[in-house]
């Protein structure tokens, strides 16, 4: 690696930090405002959303993540991984202006739930919110810090922590709003990035075309194809669990800024994601990795030390810009869970900002200690978005599901991730390894293991299979209960629809007719 030395690389690293901490702090100070602390309903046009969706959707691991994937499954995994990874932006322009309408003043998708399910229903998926945050805030660091070690040959233990604190401190003071200002210098990053390293790249990558057919890396292949089905599922339902994405969704102005936003968002991840993951291929062309090395996922960084010095510095200031913005995104949507879920909003803001510093502790100890493996820290939440996800969206039907209740959901989710312990269990033949299959164990990258897609049919299948299941047994009772008793049955009625007027619409446009008002 074209390194600087340490005091050059130390320099970069914390006067980055310091910068970041004195624009977040800056910005935090003109906008700051206890009203858009948690939310910012309403006020976005297509261009920002655009960028906030393209900062949500990446963080560093996207450097590590999407060459591995090339290089075990070349162009054909890859392709399936950035479109399955775009795609599913678009989908909150189809679901976000539906929940917008049913739920007027929410700003999460757990508000929503509340509305329709109840309360318990809500803690319950708000539970899986956190955790699935939680994981990824642990993964984000764990990126960082193999990125900064990689390029830099230093212990990055400090640099991690003292992102923390920067992320923290502004984030605390001016929360999603400042996370959403933010968000538009990282968008902007990363299209510079991708500039400046294709232009690099093509300039000192040599590549040697005799070793592109025989590496098989442009053919299509059975581990592609079992991708297409597990990664859009995971994908797709774990996108859902990712407060940050709602906040913006209600964040839009309109339906067509939101339009706008996801549109653009889900072509520039696609087609950056798929430039980052090329390196994956490239490096097995140019001589430095072998197809499917173990150290696959470090292809970007093997192919950067043939560059000058100064593009490894551009790009180190850059992954900590990228996870810095990415790691507040997930700090301002925790809290926003938390404090909309727990609290109902009724925590003094200063309180508010007190659960910032809270959820860092154990985000920090576990992301030190424990996470070396990114890519299944990201499985584990797919997972569990799997299982619970689409059961929940059963509700967004008043036609085809309205009997549906949240006993039934929550039995849905958690008797998906029984069924897939049951599956792993008898597939591998011990309990042990079906415990494992709940965490990924063995990754998604070998062919002629298909615990992993068998896992990933019974979590969103069976989930659904045992909603309804829950749904017959509870109605039943009920009907039964009915006879017995005398009362009258009522658990097939529909339940009535009230119409509530938005307060943000009312103050907006001074007024409360037809066309403001929305169903619940």
């Amino acid at each position: 690696m074209a390194q600087l030395s340490s005091q050059g690389n130390n320099a970069i690293i914390y006067l980055t930090y310091a910068f970041l901490l004195f624009t977040g702090l800056a910005l935090a100070w003109k906008f700051s405002s206890a009203k858009s602390f948690l939310s910012s309903n309403g006020t976005q046009r297509g261009l920002p959303l655009a960028l906030n969706f393209i900062a949500s959707a990446m963080g560093v691991g996207i450097l590590t993540t999407y060459s591995q994937i090339a290089n075990i499954s070349g162009l054909h995994g890859l392709l399936v991984y950035t479109l399955c990874g775009a795609i599913p932006i678009v989908g909150f322009a189809l679901v976000g202006p539906l929940i917008r309408k049913k739920c007027p003043d929410g700003f999460i998708l757990t508000e929503w739930v509340r509305a329709r399910f109840g309360i318990v229903t809500a803690l319950y998926l708000s539970f899986f919110t956190c955790l699935t945050m939680f994981l990824f805030m642990v993964g984000e660091l764990s990126a960082i810090r193999g990125a900064i070690e990689t390029l830099t040959g230093l212990d990055a233990l400090g640099a991690v922590i003292v992102e923390c604190i920067v992320t923290t401190i502004y984030t605390s003071i001016g929360g999603f709003k400042i996370s959403f200002i933010t968000d538009n210098f990282q968008g902007a990053l990363v299209i510079i990035l991708i500039i400046i390293c294709g232009a690099g790249m093509g300039s000192y990558i040599d590549i040697d075309t005799s070793k592109v057919g025989p590496s098989g890396l442009l053919k299509a292949n059975k581990l592609g194809w079992q991708l297409v089905y597990i990664l859009f599922v995971a994908i797709v339902t774990n996108d859902c669990f990712l407060s940050g994405f709602w906040l913006r969704t209600f964040a839009s102005r309109t339906d067509k800024d939101l339009w706008i936003g996801t549109s653009i968002a889900a072509f520039a991840t696609f087609a950056i994601c798929t430039l980052v993951g090329t390196t994956g291929f490239l490096a097995v062309w140019s001589g430095d990795l072998e197809v499917s090395d173990d150290n696959g996922y470090n292809a970007f960084f093997i192919l950067l030390a043939k560059m000058p010095r100064w593009i490894v510095a551009f790009v180190l200031i850059f992954c900590i810009c990228l996870s810095t913005c990415t790691f507040d995104s997930l700090q301002s949507g925790m809290v926003s869970t938390i404090s909309n879920d727990v609290f109902r909003n009724k925590l003094h803001i200063n309180y508010t900002r007190g659960l910032v510093v809270l959820v860092m502790v154990p985000i920090v100890v576990l992301a030190v200690k424990v996470a070396d493996n990114i890519l299944q820290i990201y499985l584990i939440a797919d997972l569990v978005s799997a299982a619970i996800i689409p059961a929940v969206f059963l509700g967004l039907s008043d036609t085809c599901f309205w009997y549906i209740r949240g006993f039934d959901v929550m039995c849905g989710g958690l008797g998906a991730l029984i069924g897939v312990f049951i599956f792993g269990t008898v597939y591998y033949g011990t309990a042990r390894e079906g415990a494992k299959l709940l965490l990924i164990w063995n990754g998604i990258y070998d062919p002629e293991d298909w615990g992993a897609f068998g896992a990933f049919v019974i979590a969103p299948f069976g989930g659904l299979v045992i909603t309804f299941a829950a749904a017959a047994l509870r109605i039943g009772a009920a009907y039964v209960y009915a006879k017995v008793s005398g009362n009258t049955f009522s658990a097939l009625d529909k339940p009535e629809i009230v119409e509530v007027v938005s307060t943000e619409v009312e103050s907006q446009y001074g007024s409360t007719d037809d066309s403001k008002k929305n169903s619940v």
